[in-house]
């Protein structure tokens, strides 16, 4: 009965790792699980070793009011693992955590895959260098990312992107309204302000303010994320026009399918959109300072990745200065109601998409095979990277 230790740090990794834990007992019904994770990886059965929203921060100014706490529950979860002994160790995403996780366990001599590549491609690309030795597998959700790697000596598998499997194309736009009372001709507006409670609380006040600058009858629906729906609540309270919140992810692909339109933080919600063919504008906002620091490292053109693997702006990005609610309620404005608003945007989708599939099955049974590959203590690709310990 192998044990394979799973951690996630937030919502998007604890998804992820519901659906890895699915399609490794799919092909190998004996494996157990200990870690970290979220509401999705316990229903599949993980007894989380802390609550996972703890991990759940972003932004220097952010996370060091949490250093203390944060190196109690590195030591608390490196103590965990060198008791249980793990057949492997599968990190995912949260790099501010889970690789110091993973140099923490380095002279256990445990099988170790991270799952997400750090996105050292787009910035500070000298932290490559820190990363031998780190893990045997480096689980990659973008195409480009392995050959990326490999020019640095890091063995990178491309598994194909989770986003694929969502199943955000297949909500039900009609029986969404019908349930909320929507009228058949109104415009749907969805607005995702995103799952860690930094980025909820700076962005809601600006969503609810372009709202106000939006003609009226719009209807606006708020997918919640479980780590944040109070603050969501909250925040949207005070908002010109009370918005539909919707808590079932049924619900939400329900609403997409609705929408005319959508206003989203960038990250993978921009994927999931473009999958259920919804135009949108990409927004986001930081601390001024690691705004700054993020400028002097940054390396691609595009925050959004949907920009980022067609090679030109097929959505647009307001971040930061541009992230404000007159700018952003005018380009909403003519998605909204210009005739074909977003028709461009939405054919540019599916080329984009394409990119994101692996070379059989789905991304998750792509991943689960890269992982039961170490417990046969083979490889899936050539590693060039130094494993001495």
């Amino acid at each position: 009965m192998p044990l394979i230790y799973i951690i996630a740090g937030e919502q998007s990794g604890d998804i992820l790792g519901a659906r890895l834990m699915r399609a490794i007992i799919a092909k190998c019904p004996d494996a157990t699980f200990a870690g970290i994770g979220g509401s999705a990886m316990q229903r599949q059965g993980l007894t989380s070793l802390f609550p996972m929203r703890e991990l759940a921060l972003m932004g220097l100014l952010e996370v060091l009011p949490k250093l203390r706490q944060l190196r109690v529950r590195l030591r608390q979860t490196t103590d965990d693992i060198s008791e249980r002994r793990p057949d492997a160790v599968v990190t995912i995403d949260s790099p501010g955590f889970t690789l110091r996780v993973l140099r923490a366990i380095a002279p256990l001599g445990l099988k170790r895959a991270h799952y997400v590549a750090p996105q050292v491609w787009a910035w500070r690309e000298k932290r490559v260098r820190h990363y031998p030795g780190l893990w045997d597998s480096l689980l990659c959700l973008l195409p480009f990312e392995p050959a990326f790697f490999a020019r640095h000596g890091l063995c990178g598998v491309f598994v194909g992107h989770p986003v694929l499997e969502s199943d955000a194309d297949l909500g039900d736009g009609p029986a969404f309204r019908a349930r909320h009372g929507i009228a058949p001709d109104a415009l749907v507006l969805t607005v995702m302000p995103g799952s860690r409670r930094t980025e909820v609380s700076r962005l809601l006040p600006i969503l609810g303010e372009t709202l106000r600058l939006l003609p009226p009858g719009i209807v606006p629906v708020v997918p919640l994320a479980g780590p944040v729906a109070e603050a969501v609540r909250a925040g949207t309270a005070d908002w010109p026009v009370e918005p539909i919140l919707v808590i079932d992810e049924a619900d939400k692909f329900g609403a997409y399918a609705a929408s005319n339109a959508a206003l989203t933080k960038s990250g993978t919600s921009t994927l999931e959109l473009a999958l259920a063919a919804v135009p949108m504008v990409v927004t986001y906002r930081v601390n001024p300072i690691t705004a700054w620091i993020v400028r002097r490292s940054v390396k691609v053109t595009f925050a959004s990745l949907l920009n980022l693997l067609a090679g030109r702006q097929v959505v647009p990005e307001l971040l930061q200065e541009d992230c404000i609610p007159a700018k952003l309620a005018a380009v909403l404005r003519g998605l909204l109601t210009a005739p074909g608003g977003g028709a461009e945007q939405v054919a540019a989708y599916r080329p984009v998409l394409e990119t994101l599939r692996p070379a059989t099955g789905t991304p998750s049974e792509a991943a689960a095979d890269a992982v039961l590959a170490l417990l046969d203590r083979s490889k899936p690709c050539d590693d060039k990277q130094s494993l001495e310990r």
